[in-house]
């Protein structure tokens, strides 16, 4: 019960119950509450640590930033939407928090449209040399069935683009990425989707922030070929897998276009169907067979692979990319 006066008596206070509403429609920094709420920076950061302190917020560094988001785990999460959901929707101090809260999010869709423009060449270049993304994303829906999957892990996120695809499926959505450009612009992606319940994170992808276990799915998807040791990547995204998971791994298989490393820092050309089976092996997981999507001149390979032990209801790996027995 100590846990629940701690909560109540931390949100019974009227600055702090307008940032556990703003922090319910976003991921926002000191700097941006300051801004909503006009009041002084320390002022806000000493209602922010009661909120943390009492569970009813979350905090994500990135870099030098803080990001502040409404707990979605631990025992004051269903709490804090719980207050939340009562403020009346119609109460002129909220309405006026949220006005400014969504010139800010204006603010950082323009910001990262800017981005997108300035380096969309990039990704149009390699988007022109394989098959189509659509082709791509149709086989990864098959081989999750969303009946199966709760927490999804989108490793080096960076658009958000899976966890738009995946959003309206799963219970809650995470992407990670080191870089911030990119994750300000998955941001703005899945707030304009409306996918509150997924999120993003500047994470390195060989030392995930989260305990083992704590996925139903994972997605490394064109991460590998940028990789300095991709096994060992591998073995961190399956470290995260719940037993009765999957992991999807999307690669190019090996080719020879070397343009992709000296102007795309690519690492890798591409990977053998088997050395990508072999890491997923070595983790204890039991690989299905790779769904190959012929491009020209680059092919894309999809390796999904299961942790044994659960109990999560899914077709077989053989059947999940449409085959008929």
């Amino acid at each position: 019960m100590d846990f629940l006066l701690g909560a109540l008596k931390a949100a019974a206070e009227p600055t702090r119950l307008r940032l556990l509403a703003l922090c319910a429609h976003g991921e926002l920094t000191v700097s941006d509450l300051t801004h909503i709420l006009g009041q002084s920076q320390p002022r806000v950061s000493r209602h922010l640590k009661m909120m943390l302190d009492a569970g009813l917020l979350h905090r994500f560094r990135e870099g030098t930033w803080a990001h502040f988001r409404i707990a979605e785990t631990g025992p004051s999460a269903e709490l804090a939407r719980t207050l939340v959901d009562m403020i009346p929707v119609d109460d002129p101090t909220l309405t006026l928090d949220l006005e400014r809260l969504e010139q800010i999010k204006r603010v950082r869709a323009e910001a990262a449209a800017a981005y997108f423009r300035e380096n969309a060449s990039r990704w149009d270049r390699i988007r022109s040399l394989h098959v189509a993304e659509r082709e791509v994303e149709d086989a990864l829906l098959r081989l999750l069935p969303d009946r199966s999957v709760d927490d999804l892990l989108d490793v080096g996120t960076g658009t958000g683009r899976m966890l738009e695809l995946f959003g309206p499926r799963i219970a809650r959505g995470v992407g990670v990425d080191l870089s911030r450009e990119m994750l300000a612009v998955a941001r703005a992606h899945l707030e304009r989707a409306g996918l509150r319940h997924c999120h993003v994170r500047q994470a390195d992808m060989y030392q995930l922030p989260f305990p083992s276990a704590s996925f139903d799915a994972v997605l490394v998807h064109q991460v590998l070929h940028y990789a300095e040791t991709p096994g060992d990547a591998v073995a961190e995204a399956a470290r995260v897998l719940r037993p009765g998971g999957r992991l999807l791994v999307i690669d190019f298989e090996r080719h020879d276009v070397e343009t992709l490393r000296a102007d795309h820092a690519h690492r890798r050309l591409g990977f053998d169907e088997a050395e990508v089976v072999g890491w997923l092996r070595a983790v204890g997981l039991r690989p299905g067979p790779a769904v190959r999507l012929p491009g020209s001149p680059l092919t894309v390979l999809v390796w999904p692979a299961d942790r044994l032990g659960g109990t999560a209801d899914r077709r077989p790996l053989a059947l999940a990319t449409g085959d008929t027995p």
